[in-house]
């Protein structure tokens, strides 16, 4: 079984590099064109020259402060708690009268249920 180690991890880096190559947009690839690019690490990926190649040269790095901005969590994006806050208005007014709707029925019935138990029975 340990022999077939290193031929797994070439394949494993070789299909890394292609899927990779193929889901980058072409305004990212660097060097060549992505065609190109995907011969290459196709022809020289036994070798491991192709998507050796391909992951230091072809792609462009996104570093912590370079780059478009990823968002971790919907909480860390302002474009997304703004949407929440204008689009609420409408919501949260219709919320709040559902809200004093079942405040009024939970009195009413909590009343009821005081008039049963001091022997008050309505019936």
């Amino acid at each position: 079984m340990l022999r077939y180690l290193p031929f797994l991890l070439v394949l494993a880096l070789w299909i890394y590099a292609f899927i990779d190559c193929l889901n980058t947009p072409e305004e990212e690839v660097r060097g060549l064109p992505k065609v190109v690019w995907v011969i290459v690490i196709l022809l020289f990926g036994e070798v491991l020259v192709g998507p050796v190649a391909w992951i230091a040269v072809g792609r462009t790095r996104r570093g912590a402060g370079g780059g478009r901005a990823v968002w971790t969590a919907p909480d860390d994006n302002p474009e997304f708690l703004n949407s929440l806050r204008k689009g609420n208005k409408k919501d949260s007014a219709k919320d709040e009268s559902v809200l004093k709707d079942w405040e009024a029925d939970l009195r009413r019935r909590e009343n009821e249920l005081r008039r049963r138990e001091s022997g008050e029975d309505a019936t």
